[in-house]
């Protein structure tokens, strides 16, 4: 009994020996960042480019993307410069009829929210990114949108910031 037992934990201290340089990590923010390497982020305004033009969006924006980095990396935020570097513009911000009723009237409206994403790894070249995000939400169209404005935008703000960090400091 007692020699069944010490040739059961021999055998799993054998098993375990081989593992003890092994480690797993887990990133849940999905951040992919060599922060030997990387210790800074420079990111820019996002001013608006688009026709249609709603001004508290680039503040929204520019405060839910900049939060969104602090929360998940460990990186510094410089005034220029810096290792990463992300730059753009709101490129889109428009309105169109959704889900027509048999009166030929929208019983929805969606906003559409269009960012242009420049990102720049000053350290492999390979990583830059030049993309444009887009974003919607659609609400009733007995709404005025002066009423629903406001949310919508930070809802799609956030939409938007994931998709970008997730194609650039997520690295997917």
């Amino acid at each position: 009994m007692i020699r069944t037992y010490l040739l059961r934990a021999l055998m799993m201290l054998m098993l375990l020996i081989p593992m003890g340089g092994c480690t797993i990590s887990y990133k849940l923010n999905g951040a992919a960042i060599d922060y030997q390497v990387y210790k800074t982020i420079y990111v820019s305004q996002f001013p608006i480019r688009a026709a249609l033009v709603y001004p508290p969006l680039q503040q929204t924006f520019e405060n839910e993307l900049l939060d969104y980095i602090t929360r998940n990396t460990r990186l510094s935020t410089v005034d220029s410069g810096g290792d990463l570097q992300l730059e753009g513009e709101i490129t889109g911000y428009s309105l169109s009829p959704q889900a027509v009723t048999e009166n030929a009237y929208a019983s929805k409206t969606r906003l559409t929210i269009t960012v242009r994403v420049k990102y720049t790894d000053t350290r492999q070249e390979s990583n830059d990114v030049d993309q444009t995000f887009s974003a919607y939400r659609d609400f009733d169209s007995s709404e005025m949108l002066t009423d629903v404005q406001d949310q919508l935008c930070n809802e799609i703000s956030k939409e938007l910031v994931d998709l970008i960090f997730n194609a650039t400091l997520g690295n997917w």
